[in-house]
């Protein structure tokens, strides 16, 4: 059996922050939170109600928490015939404060039969830098696909994308506007990135 270093609560204070914001750490909740700090080999009394006291105070863990209380709602799942045939591309960001190398947005693409997500950050995401992430880190990789589903913004929907479409023979097609849980698979893997940058 191992044993825990019981701390102080400033020590505590630092914990929590570092297991929060650290190299390693995630916005999770407070149980998350709590059990990764008790892994790390710490405890004290009030570890669990400290963790969700620390956690109210923090922006992030309330915008990316999970909103379990949401209203269920009916499933429309796209379905993927074969593995890498259907992609969803959505761009994240600004985010604030920028990384080191100036980069604000993130542009994601995620195979709906796999699951298997693909990342790139840029400082902007202009239409060439979408059909260039396109052509290199799915087409080049992974294959034609068959459909592209995408979110309505203009660096997502012009002329260039639809000229790579017609070139590959892609069928474009686009989420509802104003209602990205028409895309939930592309939103579920933004939601998993936010929470980790």
């Amino acid at each position: 059996m191992t044993l825990l270093q019981c701390v102080d609560r400033q020590e505590a204070e630092r914990i929590m922050e570092e297991a929060r914001e650290g190299t390693f750490g995630t916005h999770a909740n407070r149980h998350a939170l709590a059990r990764k700090i008790f892994r790390a080999g710490y405890y004290w009394t009030k570890m669990e109600s400290d963790c969700y006291q620390h956690i109210k105070k923090c922006m992030k863990c309330q915008t990316y928490a999970d909103h379990i209380n949401v209203a269920p709602s009916a499933l429309h799942n796209l379905t993927s015939p074969w593995p890498f045939s259907m992609w969803g591309i959505d761009v994240i960001g600004p985010i604030e404060p920028k990384a080191s190398n100036g980069h604000r947005f993130i542009l994601v693409a995620i195979n709906y039969f796999t699951k298997w997500v693909e990342v790139a950050s840029y400082s902007t995401v202009t239409r060439s830098i979408v059909v260039k992430f396109i052509k290199r880190d799915i087409i080049c990789r992974y294959g034609l696909p068959a459909h592209i589903i995408t979110d309505n913004g203009t660096n997502l929907n012009n002329k260039m994308m639809s000229e790579l479409c017609e070139q590959f023979r892609i069928t474009h097609h686009n989420s509802t506007p104003y209602r990205p849980k028409m895309n939930g698979t592309i939103e579920a893997a933004n939601k998993n990135i936010k929470k980790i940058v």
